[in-house]
């Protein structure tokens, strides 16, 4: 169970972040959801749940392919936001619940899919919540996880974590891609196959879309400045004019249940 102090920022920041998050293009892009749909392997007899569903993006997604596709969310704003994007997608076939993820309300084998993108990296306790991704997925389904990947160098992988922790407090830690490989076995899972895409953007509309501390904005611009010449941060990132673009690696895992 997330503990209040965490709790509560994480209400904060999404609640703040519904729209900017699930409007930027780097989130909505078709190509990267048509990814993580194809990879999954999901069909028109599937039930698929989302675990801290955002706005919905990849309910939404799945459910234009299978039968039933269900998201749930802390934040209320994020589901209010989601029912919204259901509404303009014309989908009858979602359902929506606002709540936490530990424990998740659901039986034991409830869904034939069961996936996470761009959550394990706010979670205190990502193997646990893994392990009732587990609990939930039906024997022969699928476990999904989607996530950022931080660098397998030590240093920058604790630079890029202390620079998302000045952009948005709720986050806890990205996990270099063995280690989040390495949750799917102590989740009672076999090793996951995988596959990858670039989360793209700039880094001003990236601010433009957190909610930093008074002051981290400038700290934050100061970082991937610095990153530019030293690689710091451990991503791929450019500079077009007065403008730095930022490429995350995205890790797509999938174990079979």
């Amino acid at each position: 169970m997330t503990t209040p102090s965490h709790r509560d920022m994480i209400l904060d920041q999404f609640s703040r972040q519904a729209v900017p998050f699930s409007t930027s293009p780097g989130i909505k892009d078709e190509q990267a959801l048509r990814l993580i749909v194809e990879f999954s392997g999901a069909g028109p007899e599937d039930t698929v749940l989302d675990v801290a569903c955002g706005g919905g993006i990849v309910v939404c997604a799945f459910a234009r392919v299978v039968r039933h596709a269900t998201g749930i969310d802390l934040t209320p704003a994020m589901i209010e936001r989601a029912r919204s994007l259901q509404a303009e997608q014309g989908l009858s076939n979602v359902s929506w619940k606002q709540g936490d993820v530990l424990p998740l309300p659901w039986p034991d084998g409830a869904f034939s899919i069961v996936t996470s993108r761009f959550a394990f990296h706010h979670f205190l306790d990502p193997r646990a919540v893994l392990a009732e991704m587990r609990r939930v997925c039906a024997p022969g389904g699928k476990v999904v996880v989607i996530d950022t990947e931080a660098s397998p160098d030590v240093a920058k992988a604790a630079e890029f974590n202390r620079m998302e922790k000045l952009r948005d407090p709720s986050h806890v830690r990205a996990m270099p891609l063995t280690e989040l490989r390495g949750l799917f076995p102590q989740a009672g899972l076999p090793a996951p196959r995988g596959t990858s895409y670039r989360l793209e953007g700039e880094l001003e509309a990236l601010l433009g879309r957190s909610f930093p501390l008074a002051g981290d904005a400038d700290k934050i611009r100061e970082i991937f400045a610095a990153s530019l010449g030293d690689d710091r941060l451990g991503i791929p990132m450019a500079r077009e004019d007065a403008r730095i673009r930022y490429a995350y690696p995205v890790a797509v895992l999938v174990a079979d249940r």
